[in-house]
């Protein structure tokens, strides 16, 4: 076989030098046998004898022995050795070419050639994507539907391609939404169904091709294979029904592919998919309660969800998952009703429907996912709402548990939302009962440390809340308030020029009121903070300038 091949390649090249297509020809056959034989072996007898650099001319569009060269170079590039010399001999530009060639044979095995020089090189194929292929390819795959080996691999290429980001703005110029929505549309073979889906995916993660898909009609198709499979028991059901509902949560992430799909909260499809939160399966459990969240980005949207009892049907879910304990169910439908939450006049009706007494339902959880999503739910909900947070902040079981989730070192979006529901409590109520709580929680130290906080927003919720404990229980915050080191925080506050000017307004409201504490007065008066003061007076911004003379008049007369 060897010799034969070494005697094959040598005719090769003396045939492609008078480009005598019969002997060609031959030598092609034999060498693709061997190919078929022992592929590694004589791949590298092709890379020894130099034939790869004759194979740019025999790719010539007319020539009958342009599809079996197509094919060697297909099966040589299978080995990841041969792909760089296949480069190197020029062979990318004249196989795209071929793209354009109306024989679908070539086609077939030139798109072969093709995905297997670049198999993992995202290089190759963002070279391969500025030579323009995508265009091509979608109009192949227009043209040639009815040719499922050309259908595959025009498939497999858009999946490999789409995971380029430079790909997506290409796409998103041609039909392929079209395209791939109406050969879904044909396919009854759950292989075939599974291959599309995976080329959707990467896609619909752009904005302008979700709006399109949407347009080509994709949702309708998605919410059929959810009909067909969510009773299903085989393995291929459950597989698509995770991914067709997936997929259309991952449509609702387009705010314009949203808004057109709630249609005003009137849409079939909007209704189809609240329709699944009730259900008995939990993937669609979570995708119903996704999609509610993702409906839920805007105002509008989420008053009329609040209006039309979507609130009762997430309470209902999340007692069905308080015992099952599906983890994802549960972090979907706390993230929808805190989205859900957001606008001002939907605070109180969801109070009264109910939600924080199913949200602490919760609070054992030991999900950082899950703790996160139930903090932020409560901080929306208390927001401006003075009785819900008096209730809330003086829940010693609560408040014992947000102490605890403040020292989450591991979890920062949990320990970040535990101090920052701490301060609401605290701002909302503007309660003694609510700060007494917070004391003998041993609170207090946490928004010491949360006024140090790199975000501004944290420590300006932090500089108030301590300045109301201050004003409500002074003696009974006095002890933590030394422990904690609060007025060398201020000091530190005071004295950093990069401290923005609400901070250092905050900050000096906070000395004032400290001062009736002796032991805080004589920490104020140990660290020269007029000094620091005194400074602040020329400040550009006005409010602190006028605050600073207001706090050095103070400081000077206890002194």
């Amino acid at each position: 076989m060897a010799d034969n091949l070494s005697e094959a390649l040598k005719k090769l090249k003396l045939a492609s030098a008078d480009s005598a297509t019969d002997n060609v020809e031959s030598c092609l056959d034999c060498l693709l046998k061997a190919l078929a034989h022992n592929n590694a072996n004589a791949s590298e007898k092709v890379q020894e004898m130099g034939v790869l650099p004759l194979l740019p001319t025999l790719l010539a569009p007319q020539s009958s022995c342009t599809p079996k060269v197509a094919n060697i170079i297909a099966e040589v590039a299978k080995n990841e050795f041969m792909r760089s010399p296949c480069v190197e001999a020029g062979l990318i530009p004249p196989l795209v070419q071929l793209l354009h060639s109306k024989d679908q044979e070539v086609l077939l095995q030139t798109g072969r050639a093709l995905g297997n020089i670049c198999y993992d090189s995202h290089s190759l194929q963002a070279q391969l994507i500025n030579m323009g292929v995508i265009p091509t390819l979608v109009k192949l795959l227009g043209l040639h539907s009815d040719n499922t080996a050309l259908t595959e691999m025009c498939l497999i290429a858009f999946g490999n391609l789409a995971e380029l980001e430079s790909s997506k703005e290409q796409f998103a110029s041609t039909n392929i939404a079209e395209e791939l929505v109406r050969l879904f549309q044909k396919q009854a073979e759950h292989e075939k169904k599974e291959m599309i889906f995976e080329v959707l995916a990467p896609l619909a993660e752009n904005d302008v091709i979700k709006l399109q898909l949407v347009e080509a009609g994709l949702v309708e198709c998605l919410l059929d294979v959810v009909t067909h499979t969510v009773d299903g028991e085989r393995d291929e059901d459950v597989a698509q029904l995770k991914t067709a509902s997936d997929l259309m949560v991952l449509l609702l992430l387009g705010d314009e592919s949203m808004q057109k799909l709630f249609e005003a909260g009137k849409g079939s499809v909007f209704e189809r998919v609240l329709s699944w939160v009730p259900s008995h399966n939990h993937q669609l459990q979570l995708a119903g309660a996704l999609a509610i969240a993702n409906f839920a980005r805007n105002d509008g949207n989420c008053i009329h969800m609040v209006e039309s009892g979507i609130v009762q049907k997430l309470l209902e879910l999340l007692d069905r998952h308080v015992e099952e304990g599906n983890v994802t169910v549960q972090h979907a439908a706390l993230s929808a009703l805190r989205n859900l939450a957001i606008p001002v006049v939907n605070k109180a009706k969801m109070l009264s429907a109910g939600v924080s007494d199913t949200v602490l339902k919760f609070l054992p959880s030991e999900m950082p996912p899950v703790q996160f999503k139930l903090l932020g739910t409560l901080r929306m909900l208390i927001d401006t709402q003075a009785d819900a947070a008096d209730q809330l902040g003086t829940n010693a079981k609560l408040v014992e548990r947000l102490v605890e989730w403040c020292e989450a070192k591991d979890h920062a979006g949990v320990m970040g939302e535990s101090n920052r529901l701490l301060s609401a409590l605290i701002r909302h109520s503007k309660s003694k009962d609510v700060v007494k709580t917070v004391i003998q929680g041993a609170g207090v130290k946490h928004l010491v440390v949360m006024a140090m906080s790199e975000h501004m927003i944290m420590q300006n919720e932090a500089l108030v809340a301590l300045g109301l404990i201050a004003g409500l229980d002074l003696v009974g915050a006095e002890k933590d308030f030394v422990g904690a080191g609060l007025v060398q925080v201020l000091h530190k506050l005071l004295s950093d020029e990069r401290t923005a000017p609400e901070i250092k307004y905050n900050s000096m409201i906070l000395i004032c009121a400290v001062m009736g504490s002796e032991p805080l007065h004589k920490e104020v008066q140990g660290l020269a903070f007029i000094d620091v003061v005194s400074k602040l007076r020329s400040h550009e911004n006005k409010t602190v300038s006028h605050q600073a003379s207001l706090t050095e008049q103070r400081l000077t007369a206890q002194s």
